[in-house]
């Protein structure tokens, strides 16, 4: 079980602490607004109201001893750089922040972050993607090259095996699962392409748009 600490707890940190209390995490959350600390209380383990530029605060908390901490002030940046440095200066080992930005993002890292989300850009870059193609259904970004793709199955590939495809070799992407009557099972070289199914691909933005000629 994971203990995580959750500071800030907007819109985007309550969604966070109340998933992460769903997935059995102790969750501590700490805001300097009273009413949303009143809000997250039901769904979290312990929450308290502070400031979490305050030394002794943060002392109090035992910040060390977290899996990982979690800094989701997202309506002032001010704190949120803060907060994150003091976190890395008191030794905590794993540090997500949150950006609005680009510029943000880079002062994070710079700061001490282990790690950046930016959920306004990435529900942007999710939603252009999905959106421009007729086959893209959805799609999940590992890094700044590679997504796992959900693509509905173009014509030329009905009742087709992997093996006479052979997309691997011809755009470099790889399927890693099929989905036929909602069961999703990971494919082999003889299985066959029906009209109806659904493939989660991994590759490049590039290569997919290649593959399914978009």
């Amino acid at each position: 079980m994971k203990s995580v600490l959750i500071i800030g707890v907007g819109k985007f940190g309550s969604h966070i602490a109340k998933r992460m209390s769903e997935m059995n995490c102790e969750v501590m959350a700490i805001d300097i607004n009273e009413s949303r600390i009143n809000e997250i209380m039901p769904y979290v383990t312990d929450a308290q109201i502070g400031d979490s530029t305050n030394v002794e605060f943060m002392k109090s908390l035992g910040v060390r001893n977290y899996d990982v901490c979690i800094v989701s002030i997202g309506d002032n940046f001010q704190t949120s750089l803060e907060t994150t440095a003091l976190l890395k200066e008191m030794g905590v080992e794993k540090v997500i922040s949150r950006a609005t930005n680009d510029v943000q993002m880079k002062f994070l890292l710079r700061n001490g972050a282990d790690e950046v989300v930016y959920p306004e850009k990435q529900s942007a870059i999710r939603i252009a993607t999905k959106y421009a193609s007729d086959s893209i259904l959805d799609f999940i970004q590992l890094d700044s090259n590679y997504s796992i793709f959900e693509v509905k199955i173009p014509k030329e590939w009905h009742d087709k095996t992997l093996a006479q495809l052979d997309i691997r070799k011809k755009y470099n992407i790889n399927i890693i699962a099929i989905k036929h009557d909602n069961n999703v099972n990971v494919p082999y070289p003889d299985t066959v392409m029906n009209k109806e199914d659904i493939a989660f691909v991994i590759g490049e933005i590039k290569a997919i748009q290649k593959c399914f000629k978009e």
